[in-house]
Formats: structure tokens, sequence, C-alpha cells
């Protein structure tokens, strides 16, 4: 955040007081809600949005998800297989308590002990086989072998306050011998564990309602414009947006495009928008000989490279762009931006050509095409039934009768990962901001146990592209690494393992009076909404 000379920011908020508006105040109209404040119950987007203003990491990401010093000032690779980082001092909790690493050690030992969790931050700390303490403000992370992720893997999870009986606590990922208790998910709820060094401390969480939040007087960074902040979940576009327009909430994320046009001409309003790391695309079961969603013709097509080049010719990714998200995203031709580290800047999505498509499906003996039943979502990606739909009518056009089985996130999500679809639409966002995360997730062989293909419900397997892949995650050398991320990319593209669609691009809209700056993880945080105007 950048301000301007004292003075204009003095005026500012006068004029807003005097306006009528509580300059003091913030209240955001939320497209989702997070299923618990507990930092390490779930891996999810509004999850750890939340968690951003209460506790901090080491690490953290700005709006390019480009790290930035956090709890930690510094870190270096001391040695072939660890991590140094530099703590940093005179940071306190919001209870007062003071921050060292003996608080990162009991966090560590926490992260693996949440009970039910949904999906867990394990996967951010299992590289790290040991936490030596040098000291109240120096931790060394030890790894089994070259770990040049950890960084950024540190980045993901919020680090909470030890209690007295968690001193000489050592991490162990097998289970750390700690007799105390871990604080319970509703604890964090109720606010009596809510207690980071974030620049925000707990106000209040109603559920489905609100969820308060108060300055933190003794933030050590740089202090949120605002003193209390309300987040209110309206989770359905037009009320959210008509709530803006009422003035019942200052700022709101994920306005729906159809409105973007009408929020964009009103004089009191502004809408901020940017290319986010959300890719949509489309996977395909290049597992089973049989598969559920495929009829009239006796094998698998998808095993056959000419069948998903031709699916991916038969798209129209400009069409899907222009009519169906009205020029607000980006065609895709990788699982990442372009800017982005580990992405080929010059990928370009697959050229729609209907007709090399058909002549490909010939080619592979589909000449007659066959039917398909396309699973996706229908309320978790912008307008995902709507593209699902149009990519139907893109295939039945190359003589693929394609008919879009729709569900809510939940169902689908459930059904999918019961390998129920012969082809889905799903989105990912690179939690890192790097390449190795889309790829590890979606296309890398599934080894569940390595923490590989995880997301891969096509069970796509090319285990030369692993072994591209392992490498990049073995070397520290940050050109190097990024080398052999974009060579491992270009290896599933060339292979059409994955069929990518287009990245998201996130609008947020809020009263012109306020400032905010697109981010590529689509979060939104309080202590970057500004007062001041450019």
């Amino acid at each position: 955040m950048h301000h301007h000379a004292g003075l204009a920011v003095a005026a500012t908020v006068v004029a807003l007081a005097a306006g009528g508006a509580h300059a003091q105040s913030l209240t955001i109209g939320a497209a989702s809600e997070p299923s618990a404040l507990d930092p390490h119950f779930h891996n999810l987007g509004p999850n750890n949005a939340m968690q951003r203003h209460l506790f901090d990491s080491l690490v953290l990401q700005d709006e390019n998800q480009k790290l930035q010093p956090g709890l930690a000032t510094a870190w270096e690779p001391t040695s072939e297989t660890s991590w140094t980082f530099e703590l940093r001092e005179g940071v306190t909790f919001h209870d007062g308590a003071s921050f060292e690493a003996r608080d990162v050690v009991w966090t560590l030992c926490r992260i693996p002990n949440v009970a039910d969790s949904p999906s867990s931050f394990e996967i951010y700390t299992k590289a790290i086989q040991r936490a030596e303490i040098q000291g109240p403000h120096t931790i060394v992370f030890h790894t089994a072998e070259p770990y040049p992720l950890l960084p950024v893997e540190v980045s993901t999870w919020a680090v909470l306050d030890a209690p007295e009986d968690a001193r000489d606590l050592a991490y162990d990922p097998a289970g750390c011998d700690y007799a105390g208790e871990y604080p319970s998910t509703p604890a964090f709820n109720s606010g009596e564990a809510a207690i980071g060094t974030g620049p925000f401390m707990y106000g209040e969480f109603t559920k489905g309602e609100r969820i308060v939040l108060e300055r933190n007087p003794d933030y050590w960074g740089e202090a949120p414009d605002f003193e209390q902040v309300t987040f209110r979940p309206i989770t359905s576009d037009g009320p959210r947006v008509a709530a803006l327009l009422a003035g019942d909430v200052d700022f709101i994320d994920k306005p729906p495009l159809q409105d973007l046009p009408r929020l964009e001409d009103d004089p009191d309003l502004e809408v901020a928008q940017g290319l986010s790391n959300r890719v949509i695309y489309l996977h395909m079961d290049q597992y089973m000989d049989d598969t559920p969603g495929v009829s009239g013709v006796p094998a698998n097509p998808f095993k056959d490279v000419r069948v998903r080049e031709a699916l991916s010719r038969a798209i129209d990714r400009e069409a899907i762009v222009d009519r169906i998200m009205g020029g607000v995203a980006e065609p895709a031709g990788e699982l990442l931006p372009p800017s982005m580290f580990g992405a080929n800047p010059d990928a370009a999505p697959t050229e729609f050509d209907p007709d090399r498509a058909r002549a490909l499906l010939a080619e592979a003996g589909y000449g007659d095409g066959f039917e398909l039943v396309l699973g996706t979502p229908n309320d978790r990606y912008i307008n995902d039934e709507l593209i699902a739909q149009a990519v139907a009518q893109m295939f039945a056009r190359v003589g693929v009768d394609t008919t879009v089985d729709a569900t809510t996130k939940s169902v689908f999500f459930s059904r999918r990962n019961d390998y129920e679809f012969s082809m889905y639409l799903a989105g990912w966002g690179s939690g890192t901001g790097e390449m190795s995360s889309p790829l590890r997730a979606l296309v890398a062989c599934r080894d569940p146990e390595a923490g590989y293909g995880g997301t891969n419900r096509g069970r796509y397997c090319n285990p030369e592209m692993d072994a591209v892949l392992k490498e990049a995650l073995r070397t520290v050398d940050a050109e190097a690494r990024r080398e052999l991320l974009q060579a491992a990319s270009s290896m599933v593209m060339a292979d059409y393992g994955i069929l990518p669609l287009h990245f998201e691009v996130t609008p947020w809209a809020f009263k012109q009076e306020l400032g905010y700056t697109p981010r590529t993880d689509q979060y939104t945080l309080a202590m970057d909404v500004s007062l001041d105007r450019e």
C-alpha cells in the first residue's frame, strides 16, 4: 500500500466523515465464508484468505505471490538439506506473549493433529524432517533431500502461540512428544484460541452472518487503514451486488460478470480486476478401459493422444472468453499464466481447428464419433456450467455428442473423487504461485503417499514428465528449476494430458473512495483495502 503526502490522506478521511461514511470501519460483502477460523483446519481459499488477517506466516506472499518477509526477516539454504530462517524480534501475539522459535515448532507439531481436517496443511510441512532451534530468533529446517520449495510452503501455514507446557518441545514428523492438548477447531471459532500476530484481532464469528475483526494496535507491520472490519457472507451474486448499491456494504468480491458494466458506470463505485492464477481445465479419464461416461464405442477413446488433441482443437477458447466470460478471462495454453514462475512465456492456447479435429478423430478410428457425458460443478467457478455447455456444443460439431451433468460443488467433487466421470471441468489455483503446484496436483502420476497426483482424477501418468518434475523439486538454483518446470509443463501440453481452457480474471467492486490491488490468488484481504486514491 502506498500512502501519499499526509495532507491528502487526512483530507480524504475528513471528507468521508463529513459525508456520513464511517471512515474507521469497513464492511465487506464476501462471496464465500470460511468453514472455520482455525488456520490449519481446511486448506481452502476462503479459509486461507481469512487466516491472513489474524495470523502471520514466516513468509508472506504479495499480490503477485512473490515471497516477502513475514515473521521471518530472512531465509537461505545453509546446506544441501537445510534452510535457516532468521525470525523477527519484538513481535507479540494478540495476548501480549512474545513470538519466538518455539512457537514455530509447536505449530509444526499441531498441523498434522487437527481433528477431522477435510484438507490438511501437512502437505506443506511433510518435507521438514527436523526443526532445530538455534536461539529464540533462529530456526533451521532440515529436509531429507534438497528442497527449494520450502520457503513457499512455509508461506502457506500460520504460526500459533505455543502454550507454556510446550517450551522444550522437539518437532518430529512422525508425531511430536507433546503431552498437552492441541486447541480444537471450535476454540478458534469462539475466539478463545484465535490468537495470532496478524494485523487484526478476533472480534466475533457468527456463522452465516458475520466475522468482525478489530485492528491490532501492536501489529509489527504497516497498520491497516480501518479500526474495525466486518465480513458479511452474501453468497448469492444478486443480493451481494444489491448490498453494495444500497450502501449496506462498502466492498464486495466476485461481482458477477454481467453486472460489471453497470458497476463500472456508477460514479460512486470503482471496479478493480486482475488476472488470477486459477486455470479452468478439462480432465479426461486416461486409465480405465471401460470408462463410465463414454458410450457407442468399445474402448476408452481418451487413451489415444489423437482423440485428446482433437477435442482440444474442437474448443474455441476465444469464443468462450468473449461470449461466456464477457472478456473477463484469458485463454490458457498451460496450467499457469505466462508471467508466473515455471510457465513458458510463449505457451499459446491450442488453435481452434474443427476440421483438423474431425481428421484426428477419424485417424484414431472414431470417424463416427462417440457419446460423452461431461461432468461439471454449477456453483464453484465463474460461469462453470455455461462453459461446460459451450464445450459440449463445440464437441458436438466435430461428432462427439456430449451431454452435461452439472451438480453443486459438494456433490460434484465427491463424485469426481470416486472416478465417476470420463471427462470433467474443474479449476486449480496455484497456492505457491509457481508451476510445480498444478503439475504435482493435477498431472503427476497418482502417488498420494508422496504427495503427487492428489487431484489427478483423470489418472494421466507420464513417468518421463514426473522425472523432470521431481528433478525440479530437488533443484535449489532458481533459474535451473524454472527451466525444468517449463520443460515438464511442455511435455504435458504436447501430450494433451489435460486441456486448459482459460485463466479467470477476478473482479472486486467498492465505494470510489477505497482502493484495492488485485491479487493473483484471488484473496480479499482487508488490510490491503486502502482509503486513499491515486
